[in-house]
């Protein structure tokens, strides 16, 4: 059952957050001990290994796993109980539904273009990406950039950054054949930082000074502008389980939308959810 219906978005005050109050959010674990193992999408990454840390400082008998493998990773771990949440960077497909999996939606997060920090290129239009990613714009000079040859780096077909990119972005455009695919955010920011002609995308919340984003159709990328509606290319990120949580499972999801879980929201580049109401 989708709990997406009842979001809104959550007003962060981090100054005002104590050291204190960090402390009352840990209670809940104080009594508990056992493995918790979550995989899937990979932008939820720098949000779950922040959480996972003040849990496991707080109370040592709790242990957290966190691996990555995209969104359909996530699905199929989940579904069939390898992990006690399954991460996605979507909502679920049609065909997930029937697997008996509660989502929760605990972010808002942007996806965008990026390219080498030294290339001249500040606007990309959706027609000029659409024509980059089938192959039939090839150098940069076209795009009124150096003359040199472009190299694309694209997601494999599981990842969740992928299929926002695909749908909202190049409009279910065919992805050409050259492109180079990375398996996460943090491979695909690495990749391009390193070529001068590569071209990527990622989650908003990677882009830092290793990359650059151009503005699309003049648009910058930001938390801000994903916030507003502004910048269009926009999802929600979810922990998904085998049912309704409880235990372990159910105490972390409460911290992830706990004020202090929502200063990690934050400082990871995403826009905090709330689905307490």
């Amino acid at each position: 059952m989708l709990k997406n219906n009842f979001i809104r978005l959550i007003t962060i005050f981090p100054l005002l957050l104590s050291g204190s109050l960090a402390a009352d959010e840990l209670v809940a674990f104080d009594d508990m001990s056992g493995q918790l193992n979550i995989a899937g999408g990979t932008a939820h990454i720098p949000v779950m290994k922040k959480a996972a840390r003040e849990i496991m400082g707080h109370n040592p008998d709790i242990r957290i796993t966190i691996a990555g493998g995209g969104s359909g990773v996530g699905v199929q771990q989940v579904a069939k109980g390898l992990v006690d949440i399954g991460n996605t960077g979507r909502a679920l497909k049609n065909k997930e539904m029937g697997l008996g999996l509660d989502s929760f939606a605990f972010a808002i997060d942007g996806v965008a273009v990026i390219i080498h920090p030294e290339n001249p290129v500040d606007d990309l239009s959706q027609q000029q990406i659409i024509d980059i990613y089938q192959g039939k714009l090839t150098n940069w000079r076209e795009l009124g950039g150096q003359d040199k040859q472009i190299h694309l780096f694209s997601r494999d077909e599981a990842s969740g950054t992928r299929s926002v990119f695909s749908k909202k972005l190049l409009k279910g455009a065919t992805l050409a054949t050259s492109a180079n695919i990375v398996p996460s955010n943090g491979a695909m920011k690495t990749a391009v930082s390193q070529d001068l002609g590569a071209i990527g995308y990622s989650s908003v919340g990677y882009i830092d000074d290793m990359v650059k984003a151009p503005t699309y159709n003049k648009i910058t990328p930001s938390q801000e502008a994903c916030a507003s509606g502004e910048y269009p290319v926009v999802r929600r990120l979810y922990m998904n389980t085998k049912g309704a949580p409880s235990g372990l499972t159910q105490a972390f999801i409460d911290y992830i939308y706990s004020p202090k879980g929502a200063q990690h929201i934050q400082a990871a580049g995403y826009i905090a959810l709330d689905t307490k109401l």
